[in-house]
């Protein structure tokens, strides 16, 4: 198989590495296994793509896999600007790699994890 079952049902391996994903655009790196980490810099890879193409198709597309999640709050004035996941590839994350052709996600390797001794890792956008 082309990818990592994760101990998952197909399902519940889909919404997770959705969160993750969505988590790594809001909050730019995360820590979590090796084995998700990997799987995560494929679609996040996939996200960032869609955002430089960045017309209504791939908007929509990228819509469709990012959760639906707040970003950012930020005021400008007496104004409240709510930026979504999906706005803050688009406007933020996506023009910032406009040069580079791929790579954007970098993992370094931590301690193993307290426990269960699973590798641990940071995964984070260049």
């Amino acid at each position: 198989m082309g990818y990592r079952k994760l101990g998952r049902t197909s399902s519940q391996r889909k919404a997770m590495l959705r969160d993750l994903t969505s988590d790594l655009i809001i909050n730019e790196r995360i820590v979590t296994t090796e084995a998700r980490a990997k799987e995560v810099r494929k679609s996040t890879e996939k996200m960032i793509t869609l955002g430089k193409k960045g017309d209504l198709h791939a908007r929509r597309q990228a819509a469709e896999y990012v959760r639906n999640e707040v970003a950012s709050v930020k005021e400008e004035g007496e104004d409240i600007v709510v930026q979504s996941v999906l706005q803050k590839l688009f406007s933020d994350v996506a023009p910032r790699y406009a040069e580079r052709q791929g790579g954007y996600t970098r993992i370094m390797k931590t301690q193993p994890r307290r426990g269960d001794a699973a590798p641990m890792v940071i995964i984070e956008l260049v």
